[in-house]
């Protein structure tokens, strides 16, 4: 069921911006790599409950899943299969490497959508 609900929609916003000053500004080995793997599965929970009327767990463990799948598409190195191996969209898309770091920060940032859904 479709239905606009602005709280969530004003919280991807704000992690959009966010996401964004760490991919033009953040050079480190810790806050663009890893922390911002935490916070894109929140950003992509929350721009998808702003449209679509779900319950947190179903969404959570979607967006979940469709983060270990692009990084499983990371590991077999999809993009030389399909000629995007110096693709700026394939970049933005599927990543650059496959780490097992990033499965960690997925699911904490999943963990941490369930623990405020459940609080508030």
């Amino acid at each position: 069921m479709i239905r606009f609900q602005k709280k969530y929609f004003l919280f991807a916003i704000v992690l959009f911006l966010i996401e964004a000053l760490i991919a033009n500004f953040s050079t480190d080995s810790f806050i663009r790599p890893v922390f911002g793997d935490f916070l894109v599965v929140i950003l992509i929970y929350c721009i998808l409950h702003s449209f679509l009327d779900v319950a947190a767990i179903p969404l959570a463990l979607g967006v979940l899943a469709f983060a270990f799948t692009v990084e499983g598409l990371q590991y077999i190195d999809i993009s030389s299969y399909i000629g995007w191996e110096n693709s700026a969209l394939r970049r933005m898309t599927l990543g650059n490497t496959f780490d097992w770091r990033d499965l960690v920060a997925y699911t904490l940032g999943i963990g941490v959508v369930l623990v405020l859904e459940k609080t508030f």
